[in-house]
Order: structure tokens, then sequence, then C-alpha cells
């Protein structure tokens, strides 16, 4: 498997970005390559600086980067030569099997819609993350950013992405799924929500057990995937995040608050497109970026685009 790494993306890029490649690389297979793509010099220097290797990678130079605060269609477009634009470059090609960054995520969608496109038969791709419940499991939230507002045949198909994350990476038999709401009753909710859960109801392909509300995320009752839009996701996701840092100021020390700690998770993965793209949080640090690589490696061994493909794609 040979994963790729965009080393100039991110607040703490390159460093962090290549000390997470270190760490990694002593936690992957041996038969795994990992490809730092970015400034080569820059990367050269500081694998020495960590007494690395430099063989054990394969490292492709690029002459640009694309910055945090540049505008994403405008920048993918006119730095080809950036290590976001040429690691979709290679993607695309076969050169590499899965792809992480932690830099600019509008030039990251950018690059995953129209680089890579989205499978025929997806109306939109989604952000997916997993977060914890109290009993240990793990469970699939989506979208958590790229859709804002979603309509409910999207909704709908969030509700079968999000299973066939389940099943294949979590490892989950028929994921039951449930839809984030105000309140459990059929009444409740948006006009957009109320006809997603009739669609939902009414479909064969999808294990739906009804609305859920907040109170019955991160518990025992929370269901393996919880559909929501981007908005609402983003919102659940950051709040998640917030608690974490809360818990470390207040002292607290807890395994369950541990798993909100966005570097454990490493990052997100853009499913509804045509090959495997995670997406790590732009202040991610040398943990993250370990543990972005790892859960790239988790997508791509689990082929979830292909698995996609052949449920959806027409």
């Amino acid at each position: 498997m040979r994963i790729g790494l965009d080393v100039m993306g991110g607040d703490f890029a390159p460093d962090a970005v290549i000390e997470g490649a270190v760490d990694a690389l002593n936690l992957l297979p041996a038969e795994d390559r990992l490809v730092l793509i970015g400034d080569s010099n820059a990367i050269r220097e500081k694998l020495a600086s960590l007494e690395a290797e430099a063989s054990r990678f394969e490292i492709i130079h690029t002459s640009q980067v694309i910055e945090m605060a540049d505008h994403p269609a405008k920048a993918y477009s006119q730095k080809r030569d950036s290590s976001i634009a040429v690691g979709f470059g290679m993607l695309k090609s076969g050169l590499i099997d899965g792809f992480a960054s932690a830099g600019n995520t509008g030039a990251i969608l950018v690059g995953a819609s129209y680089t890579l496109n989205v499978i025929p038969g997806v109306f939109r791709p989604a952000l997916a993350t997993l977060i914890p419940s109290v009993d240990g499991r793990s469970s699939v939230l989506l979208d958590v950013g790229i859709n804002p507002d979603c309509k409910p045949d999207i909704l709908l198909q969030y509700a079968l992405l999000g299973s066939i994350y389940a099943k294949y990476v979590l490892k989950i038999d028929n994921p039951r799924v449930g839809l984030l709401n105000i309140g459990v009753e059929e009444s409740k909710g948006s006009a957009a929500v109320k006809n997603a859960y009739e669609l939902l109801k009414e479909s064969s392909d999808i294990n739906f057990i009804g609305n859920i509300e907040g109170h019955d995320l991160f518990s025992t009752e929370m269901p393996d995937v919880i559909v929501c839009d981007g908005f609402v996701g983003n919102v659940v996701l950051k709040m998640a995040e917030k608690f974490y840092v809360i818990s470390k100021d207040r002292g607290i020390s807890d395994p369950f608050f541990d798993r909100l700690n966005f570097e454990n998770v490493g990052g997100t993965p853009v499913i509804g497109i045509n090959d495997n793209v995670i997406i790590g949080h732009g202040i991610s640090r040398r943990k993250a970026i370990m543990n972005m690589i790892l859960q790239t490696r988790t997508v791509v061994h689990a082929d979830l685009a292909n698995k996609i493909k052949d449920a959806i794609g027409q």
C-alpha cells in the first residue's frame, strides 16, 4: 500500500507533518510505503534532524504551496505544482492508494470533486467522522461540514454511505441508522428532516431505527450511523472537541473524554468520491498527523471507495 501525505498542509507544516510521518512509519506494515509530497529540501532537512532515514520514504518534490488563506478553487487551478494538486494527480493516476492532508480544506474538496470526481449516482460527497459512546463503541456521524443544507434525498443517501462505512471500516453488520432531530416523533423537525424520515423509513437498503435526539449522542443508546446535514454535524463535532479541551483544563483525566480529542481520530474521510482521501484538522501536530495516516490506511484497506461504487455507482 502506498499512502500519499501532503507535507506542506497545515498550520504547523512541514515539521509536524514529517514528525507524524516518522511516527506512523514505525506502526505501518513493512510492505507499506509513505510518499511525502512537498519541498524535498525541507523534508530531507527535517528527516535528518530526526535521525530518520530518508530512504525509508518516497519523496516527491513540489515547488508550490496552497496556503490556508488561499481561495480554494483559484489556488488549486493556479498552483498545479502544489503538494495538494500533485497529490491528487498521483491518486488519480494510481501512483498512491490514498491521500491525506491537513491543508486548505476547501482546496482539498475542490481536488476531490474535480480531479477524482464524485462516484456516479452519489448526489453529494460527505465528510464522515467517528464519535465515541460511553460503552466503548464508535459511531459514524455525517455530514460534518460539506453540505450545510441538505435535501431529503441527500440525507437518505448519507444513511447509505454511513452504513457502508460502518460495515466495512468499523466491521458492524447491519448497522443501525438514526436521524438526528429535535425529537423522536415523526412530526418533529424541519420540512427537509420530516421528509427525510419518510424516505429513510421506506428504504430497504438501511436499518433505520428512527429519530434520535442530542441526548442520545455519546450514550449507550447511540446508533451506529447518525445522519444530519453539515451544519448540525459540524456543530456536534466542534462541541465534542471542546468537551475534551474543557476536561483537560479542569484537570479531568478520563478515557472517554480522551476519545473526544481530535488528535486521537486524526482526520475525516471524504466519502462518495472515486478514491480514498482523508482531511486532517488544520491545527494538527505530530500525534494527529500520525493518526491521520493510520486512518488513511484503514480506509484504503477497507476498499471503501469501491464498496460505495458497488452499492451506489451507476
